[in-house]
């Protein structure tokens, strides 16, 4: 049987570049190998632990498809489907939360940082403590071997393996297998501010940014700070717009970084270079949002797979506990 892999996105916002390296790109790579099943899902009932406006998180579903479209996933190779369409994730999570003592879930780091940020507790919903076991009712109710995640996520996986554990030891079976991470090679992707992009800090460009608005965000991000004239000597490695480079475009590297150094090439001259690459490489992305795509059949047709697949394990799961059957 081929080893399962299971990722998911959450639908709180358009895709960006950061979404590209550091998770299409893991998703595209697995699919295309022969010995793995994929299963790609939006985590629409993690997107309700947010305080954005719920409403929009289908739409965004939609959007967060089609760019998983245009950069390759195949719908005929990889089980795309909506996390909230399969009951099962919501039923063992009711199982698991059983079993699971609190002060797992709230020594998660993601769960200290919102505490921190909101500086209550009784403002952080049950949902957001929960985050970390309907992750683990998500993999486990596909026997994922693999899930790729950033390394923010292992924490989260680090329980997945422990409530796995104990599972088994309380119900003395050995049902689920451990699944293993399988780590993105570009762990943080700078922001047009420098900071992490991410949605939170505003500092985004999506993948289906339009031409004007990647030039404008492009020119707007800063450079090294030591070059104030364009006779200054450059320091390439201080520079998120050399980080760029680097990351979508090695075939100039090299050059880019002698010309930089060398005072060859100015800043500006160095970003319009990479507006003209983004735009070439993001243009799949704003071009099949001209096509008449009825996302809804394919998200349809990949949730009869995975619901197929997630009651048959919930009913091992059932016969094991003995109840519910």
């Amino acid at each position: 049987m081929k080893k399962v892999v299971l990722s998911g996105m959450r639908p709180t916002g358009r895709l960006h570049l950061g979404h590209l390296v550091g998770g299409l790109e893991n998703f595209l790579m697995l699919q295309k190998k022969e010995e793995y099943q994929c299963y790609f899902f939006i985590a629409d009932w993690h997107a309700t632990t947010d305080t954005f406006d719920w409403s929009e998180i289908n739409e965004y579903s939609r959007e967060i498809l089609l760019d998983w479209l245009a950069y390759g996933i195949n719908p005929q190779k990889s089980i795309i489907f909506r996390q909230s369409r399969i009951p099962e994730h919501s039923e063992l999570l009711v199982i698991l939360s059983s079993i699971t003592p609190v002060p797992w879930l709230t020594r998660c780091p993601s769960y200290k940082d919102k505490l921190e940020m909101l500086k209550e507790e009784e403002r952080v919903s049950i949902g957001f403590l929960n985050y970390p076991l309907l992750q683990t009712a998500d993999i486990i109710i596909y026997k994922a071997n693999y899930v790729p995640v950033g390394e923010d996520q292992l924490p989260h996986l680090e329980i997945t393996r422990e409530i796995i554990r104990r599972f088994h030891h309380r119900f003395n079976c050995s049902i689920f297998p451990e699944p293993t991470a399988l780590l993105t090679k570009i762990p943080r992707l700078p922001g047009l501010d420098g900071r992490k992009m991410s949605k939170s800090f505003g500092n985004t460009i999506d993948l289906a940014e339009n031409e004007e608005s990647i030039k404008t965000k492009i020119l707007s991000m800063i450079t090294d700070p030591q070059r104030v004239k364009r006779s200054d000597c450059g320091h390439p490695e201080v520079c998120s717009v050399f980080e760029y480079h680097k990351v979508f475009f090695k075939d100039r590297i090299q050059i880019i970084e002698q010309d930089c150094k060398s005072a060859k090439i100015g800043c500006v001259e160095c970003k319009n270079e990479l507006s003209c690459r983004l735009i070439n490489l993001l243009e799949p992305f704003r071009r099949i949002r001209k096509e008449n795509i009825d996302t809804e059949s394919i998200f349809t047709n990949g949730e009869i797979k995975a619901k197929e697949r997630a009651k048959t394990v919930l009913n091992e799961v059932k016969q094991t506990i003995k109840v519910g059957i």
